[in-house]
């Protein structure tokens, strides 16, 4: 297929880049707010997700076609994104269950450092100084919001240790979005992923022994928020500005996600927002702005021969 990854956006990237952030930091949020088993609250964010996704066929009917006539490649990368999707969220839900809502989001936001080495070693993507010294930064200042509630020891120990695999299985999933959605379109490419996911993820359920059903009105009721906020409000933006915008700078723009996490814990949770957290997130936004300044490895922005040499890396 011909790589038109150079093609003009219709929308600002950076702009669906903020949007797509404010609407992923509700996750932990919905998360939290739910009594049903992590397994199952992964489940249905993705299913949902597809069954709101599949009436805007009715708008996109070429989407089935250009689906029909995926290679058997690019089937795989998507069956294996779709099983990297799925991890995160068993992984990082279940992380819920023993740590805090911040100490979670603050490792589970740790993907940039995964991000940086996969980029390079992948795509061949480099970071300049003062982009990669604003992305420290970021990381820096997300430590600064959850050191105060990390928790040492115990169940809880093992919940952050869930949260940081959830972090490495979350940038395969944007490393591979990356590759293959300069062969997919952003529609085509989130309905066979998240189709995938559901699979996998309903697989695991059945294996394990959880009820797909049984559960309360309220859970189904968060259920859908997960799937029409953080999912398709935001990972389905993020799948769509991958074209444009590398895994790192999109892993950076996540950062953002633990200030908004800590701004609705606070109003939602009745959990209190602590001067360290006001610090912490003065010091992401900062680290965020030097990247994105700085970084001259987005997509928008880079030669062609950089953007040719990326298939050739994964291929």
């Amino acid at each position: 297929m011909e790589n038109s990854s150079l093609e003009k956006p219709l929308f600002p990237p950076y702009l669906a880049l903020f949007l797509g952030v404010i609407a992923v930091s509700t996750s932990a949020i919905f998360v939290k707010l739910s009594d049903a088993p992590a397994p199952i609250i992964a489940t249905y964010r993705l299913v949902f997700s597809v069954i709101l996704t599949l009436p805007l066929l009715a708008w996109n009917r070429g989407a089935l076609a250009e689906i029909g006539k995926l290679t058997k490649k690019v089937w795989l990368l998507c069956i294996l994104s779709g099983v990297f999707l799925a991890s995160h969220f068993l992984l990082w839900f279940e992380s819920l269950n023993y740590t805090s809502v911040a100490s979670s989001t603050v490792l589970v936001t740790l993907q940039p450092l995964f991000a940086f080495i996969g980029g390079y070693f992948f795509f061949g993507e480099r970071v300049r100084l003062l982009a990669l010294t604003g992305g420290l930064l970021a990381i820096v200042g997300s430590f600064v919001i959850g050191w105060g509630d990390f928790r040492v020891g115990g169940m809880a120990l093992w919940g952050d240790f869930l949260a940081l695999l959830g972090a490495v299985t979350v940038t395969g999933y944007w490393l591979v979005g990356q590759y293959v959605r300069q062969h997919m379109s952003s529609f085509a490419y989130t309905l066979v992923v998240y189709s995938a996911t559901s699979v996998v993820l309903i697989g695991y359920d059945l294996v394990l022994g959880y009820s797909l059903v049984g559960y309360p009105a309220a859970d189904w009721g968060w259920f859908f928020c997960l799937a029409l906020f953080p999912t398709l409000l935001g990972h389905s933006l993020f799948n769509w500005i991958i074209k444009w915008i590398n895994t790192t700078t999109i892993s950076m723009g996540i950062l953002g996600e633990p200030i908004g996490t800590a701004i609705l814990a606070y109003f939602i949770l009745g959990e209190v927002v602590t001067l360290p957290q006001w610090i912490g997130g003065l010091i992401i936004l900062a680290g965020i702005y030097l990247f994105i300044r700085f970084n001259q490895a987005a997509k928008g922005v880079t030669t062609v021969e950089q953007q040719s040499a990326a298939p050739e890396k994964l291929a």
